[in-house]
């Protein structure tokens, strides 16, 4: 299934190092199914970031295929690449623009972590640019589910030793009981 990806620009009062509180306007990224539940989303994650009132300014889809976020980097850098490939037909390269969102701290950097997120990629690719996106930070949809299937998982494989050899001795016992069968006839 495909993400949607939608950039929503916030106006708030924030804190600056310096103690003093400046209205600022900045850029979030957040994947939802519509307009509806991406406001939806923004207004519940910057109630829980600012005790300030806060103003969403602006959401549109964003055109990112992918995100990829990197440990110890605090920027976000929008890198094109361009996926090349051969028309069979003309005989021609054909180039085929998707757009990543990478996490680094420089651009030699975001260079890097886009090639280590197209290392996977079995085609020819090239990137032409990368440039700092305003992206403040990125909000992933999750449902909490995750935590319950890992508690499910966990109590699972508790339980299935003991299944696994009742399924086992009941495989056994079918079989041998055909096999029997097949003798007789």
């Amino acid at each position: 299934m495909s993400v949607t990806w939608y950039e929503c620009k916030v106006k708030y009062k924030k804190t600056h190092e310096t103690g003093e509180q400046k209205v600022s306007t900045d850029t979030y990224l957040l994947d939802a199914v519509s307009f509806t539940e991406a406001e939806s989303r923004i207004t519940e994650e910057m109630t829980a970031y600012t005790s300030e009132d806060f103003r969403i300014m602006n959401i549109k889809v964003a055109n990112f295929s992918e995100v990829h976020p990197f440990e110890n980097s605090d920027r976000w850098f929008k890198s094109k690449v361009s996926l090349v490939a051969l028309d069979e037909e003309s005989g021609k390269e054909k180039k085929t623009n998707i757009y990543l969102l990478v996490q680094a701290n420089d651009v030699k950097e975001a260079f890097e972590n886009t090639t280590k997120a197209m290392e996977d990629t079995m085609g020819d690719y090239s990137i032409p640019s990368i440039t700092e996106s305003p992206i403040l930070d990125v909000f992933p949809y999750f449902t909490g589910e995750e935590e319950q299937l890992e508690k499910f998982n966990v109590l699972d494989s508790e339980t299935s030793e003991e299944d696994l050899e009742t399924e086992e001795t009941t495989a056994i016992e079918t079989e041998t009981t055909e096999a029997q069968e097949e003798l007789k006839a």
